[in-house]
């Protein structure tokens, strides 16, 4: 079938691509590869992907192109899922003989619910479902797919039998050979990256249990199945000569450091190609590893520290305890390599004093940069669960965006409400970057590099807007 992958039109500056841990607007505009979409598509020869938003690809323009397909497969999520619904009916509009159905961790707990949102809805594909999508592809009987939730010819809803994880990551296709045929790189920037990077998984899967991500509770799973070293070097040596230009490559998997003994012997093939590189870490990394990967072009670590508050980081089931994340911290600084730490704002056990707690930890610990989200209870989540049970998510929030596709502040509890959760946020940014010796580094860096420069005066006008937009809805 001629096959159309779609990341659909949705709010200016939206991140919403299957790379998004969550997926809103930011305090500064960025976007992630659509790497779960990508790896599908590159399953179905002949396929088509459109990444509309970073590539500003506007609804009457894919309406035009709607009549080349034979199947649209659309990359979803909770917060995008109504936005995405009028897009499919809007294409099955154009195209009648259109087969159209969802991909993502929104339809992979709730296929029943998403297809009776609406009858245009063909399909979804549950949990993994690369070889799902492949099967539809190639014109199969969709009784036989396993995975795969749809109307039947009486426009009954059924769901097949659940398709098996997948052992052999070898088998998957690289997706950077879709990235070089259908995306333009230079329109993915990520504030702590270097541009333009490259993004794509080496594994799928987490064994840690957090209660509140997204991937391993709803597609990846909890044990950590990967790729060959071989295989892994080939694709970045392949993605090297593809794109010369590319300053950076990161490594998404949910926790790349997992396994140690991999994590070594791919930096040391790494430095052999000589690229620099940046992955997502957990706060317990030896120091003997950071040497390894630093010494062969490890630059940037992603680490998701959370909460500065022991209790709070219990019962998320991090797995973590806050002195061994300062001595990883304190290992990296001396090291040289570069943190950007990540933070959630509104987790179970919160309060005024767990979050001044937090903000406190982290310009004691001091990462190069910072993000600061607030609790997402995704669907399919432990999060989620308790949230209904407990009361603390109300149907009006369930969505997690506002009517910008801004993330809100969804969760609220007795002695803590949603407006005070929404507005720590913006007390955690200002305090942590207007220091004197945080500003200092900031300007340092623009001054040593024109490029960055240009690039820090832009993020800061975005930044200062996402601060005042704040302050508006103080008021």
């Amino acid at each position: 079938m001629r096959s159309l992958f779609l990341q659909a039109p949705s709010y200016d500056g939206f991140d919403g691509g299957a790379g998004s841990r969550y997926q809103a607007r930011r305090e500064i505009k960025s976007y992630w590869y659509p790497t779960w979409l990508a790896q599908a598509a590159a399953m179905v020869p002949g396929s088509k992907l459109i990444d509309s938003i970073p590539h500003r690809v506007q609804m009457a323009e894919l309406l035009t192109q709607a009549g080349a397909y034979d199947l649209a497969v659309l990359h979803t999520s909770t917060p995008s899922f109504a936005d995405d619904v009028k897009v499919l009916e809007a294409l099955k509009s154009a195209n009648p003989r259109l087969k159209a159905g969802f991909v993502g961790a929104k339809v992979a707990v709730q296929p029943d619910e998403s297809l009776k949102a609406s009858d245009a809805i063909d399909f979804v594909a549950r949990n993994e479902f690369d070889f799902t999508i492949k099967e539809v592809a190639e014109g199969r009987d969709w009784s036989a797919i396993d995975g795969l939730s749809y109307r039947n010819v009486h426009g009954a809803i059924t769901h097949n039998k659940e398709r098996a994880i997948l052992e052999n990551m070898d088998a998957l296709p690289f997706v950077t050979e879709v990235y070089k045929r259908d995306l333009t790189i230079e329109n993915y920037f990520i504030g702590y990256l270097k541009h333009p990077y490259l993004s794509l998984y080496t594994g799928r899967g987490c064994k840690s249990r957090c209660t509140f991500c997204l991937w391993p509770q709803t597609v990846g799973g909890h044990r950590y199945r990967t790729r060959s070293v071989g295989n892994v070097i080939d694709e970045i040596r392949y993605a090297k000569a593809a794109f010369p230009q590319v300053k950076e490559f990161f490594f998404d998997d949910d926790t790349f450091t997992d396994d140690v003994a991999r994590t070594e012997a791919i930096a040391k093939e790494l430095g052999k190609l000589g690229v620099t590189w940046s992955c997502n870490a957990k706060a317990n990394v030896r120091r003997e590893t950071l040497k390894v990967m630093r010494d062969n072009g490890l630059r940037l670590l992603l680490v998701g520290y959370e909460s500065g508050n022991q209790k709070i980081l219990h019962n998320i089931k991090k797995g973590m305890l806050v002195d061994v994340a300062k001595r990883f911290t304190k290992d990296c600084h001396e090291l040289g390599i570069a943190i950007h730490g990540t933070f959630i704002l509104g987790l179970p056990g919160e309060t005024k004093e767990t979050i001044e707690e937090t903000i406190r930890f982290a310009t004691e610990i001091n990462p190069h940069t910072i993000q600061v989200s607030l609790a997402a209870p995704y669907p399919g989540t432990f999060l989620y669960k308790q949230a209904v049970e407990n009361g603390w998510l109300d149907a009006a929030n369930a969505e997690l965006i506002d009517d910008k596709g801004v993330q809100i502040a969804p969760l609220h509890y007795p002695h803590l409400s949603h407006t005070e959760i929404f507005h720590s946020v913006e007390d955690f940014y200002r305090r942590f970057y207007f220091r004197a010796p945080k500003i200092a580094s900031i300007v340092g860096e623009m001054i040593r590099s024109p490029q960055m420069m240009k690039r820090r005066l832009r993020e800061g006008v975005e930044f200062f807007s996402f601060l005042r937009a704040h302050r508006e809805v103080a008021h």
